[in-house]
């Protein structure tokens, strides 16, 4: 015997369909491999106005710190800057090529205030001289 369908049923698309039964497969089982694979069948079988919208959605839902820390990890945040064993400045560029731009900024403007005024002016002296430069 045929189970009956609910009437919007009828009009939803099949990927639609078979993502919704992944993401309840995914929320019984709670596996970072089973997210993992939802992530991988939603980009093939969503448009990325339709993950965009998942996205937002669920980002919306949490407190915005959970939220913040969500989405850094998604993108992948560098996080804070490890200490410098032997070379500071290369340790701070392979730091920086990974930081998102909210951190470049918010680092940036912190090391900034931190420096003594004779350090601040000869980096504000540096920072023009690379803009003439470029």
């Amino acid at each position: 015997m045929r189970k009956p369908r609910s009437a919007l049923s009828r009009f939803m698309a099949p990927s639609h369909k078979r993502l919704s039964k992944m993401l309840g497969y995914c929320l019984m089982l709670g596996r970072s491999d089973a997210w993992s694979g939802f992530s991988d069948v939603a980009a093939a079988r969503l448009t990325i106005e339709e993950r965009a919208a998942l996205a937002f959605a669920a980002l919306r839902s949490l407190h915005p710190r959970h939220a913040e820390m969500t989405a850094a990890a998604a993108l992948g945040a560098a996080g804070e800057p490890l200490p410098a064993f032997l070379d500071e400045m290369t340790t701070a560029r392979t730091w920086a090529r990974s930081a998102m731009t909210a951190e470049l900024k918010c680092y940036a403007v912190a090391a900034f205030e931190a420096m003594s005024q004779a350090d601040q002016a000869a980096f504000f002296r540096y920072i023009n001289e690379v803009e003439i430069a470029a």
